[in-house]
Formats: C-alpha cells, sequence, structure tokens
C-alpha cells in the first residue's frame, strides 16, 4: 500500500510533467516569425514626393537602399520580406514590400513606387551541367577499384630504350 503522501507527490509530479509536455506540443506548433530587410516606417514614406524631394533628402530619410538599379534612370528600392518558419520546414515567404524611388536626370524624385508579394513573378533557373567522358564510380567502387592494382616489382626502374639517358 502507497502511503497517501507519497501518492499526492507522485500526482503532483505527473501534472508538471504533463503541464510541460503540453507547453513544448504547443510551442513547437507555434511559427518562427522573422523579419528580414529594410523595416519600413509609414511616416518615412510619407515625408517623400515626387518632383519635390531629392536623392539626397531620399537618403537622408530612408538610409542606403537595398539595392539600385541603372537602366532607364536611376531607381532606388527598399525590400522588406516577412518569414515564416514551422517547426523543421523551410521558411515560407509571407509578405513583402517594397518601396521603389525612381530618379529624374536632375536627381529628384520622378516616381514613387509600392509592390507586394503578390506583384513578384517567379523565376525559374536553369540548371544545366554539362556530361563528362567516363563513369561514376560509387563509394564502394572507389574503394575496391584499385584492389590488385599495384606496380610489378622493378616498376619504378627505367627500361633501356631510345628516350632514357640510363641507356648502356
Amino acid at each position: 500500500m502507497i502511503p497517501p503522501r507519497l501518492r499526492r507527490t507522485a500526482r503532483s509530479i505527473l501534472a508538471a510533467v504533463c503541464l510541460v509536455t503540453a507547453g513544448a506540443v504547443l510551442a513547437a506548433c507555434s511559427p518562427v516569425k522573422e523579419d528580414r530587410g529594410y523595416i519600413f516606417d509609414p511616416k518615412d514614406l510619407t515625408k517623400i514626393q515626387a518632383g519635390v524631394t531629392s536623392k539626397e533628402q531620399v537618403r537622408t530619410i530612408m538610409g542606403s537602399p537595398s539595392t539600385t538599379s541603372t537602366i532607364d534612370g536611376e531607381a532606388w528600392y527598399y525590400i522588406s520580406s516577412k518569414f515564416e518558419t514551422y517547426t523543421f520546414n523551410r521558411p515560407q515567404e509571407i509578405d513583402r514590400a517594397i518601396a521603389a524611388f525612381y530618379f529624374e536626370k536632375t536627381d529628384v524624385v520622378q516616381e514613387v513606387a509600392y509592390y507586394g508579394l503578390e506583384d513578384g513573378q517567379i523565376v525559374n533557373f536553369v540548371d544545366r551541367t554539362t556530361p563528362t567522358r567516363g563513369k561514376e564510380l560509387t563509394v564502394l567502387g572507389q574503394l575496391f577499384g584499385n584492389l590488385g592494382r599495384y606496380n610489378a616489382p622493378g616498376a619504378g626502374i627505367p627500361t633501356t630504350g631510345a628516350g632514357n639517358p640510363n641507356r648502356r
């Protein structure tokens, strides 16, 4: 027969273990959220106006751009992304915000544009490899492939021949 005091202690320990286990299970199910890139402040974006704000003013307000472009004029891009990761899965991008500032030749903002995740396009990269001659060996093939291949006695000694300097 188990004494009542020991029975209460065992119940308390079992309840604590159950609570810790339930907390760990619930924590594993919640996603890990991560912000990457430039974090936008809506107040800063309202300070920049097309036809008024100069390039240096944009740099002062927003800081250095995430990336720039010099095709068809100059543009600065400030990129922010939000990612979610569930347990052992790869991170998934759930939101993207891009503020683009297009400049005239006089270094004044010509246009301000905002883009989101829905504006992006998937680009499939072609991953081609050039085949090489020969055969691919497995690990075991590489290990056992050299068995029996050894130099015969005297293989390191040059033989007499037309191009041999040790010729007699």
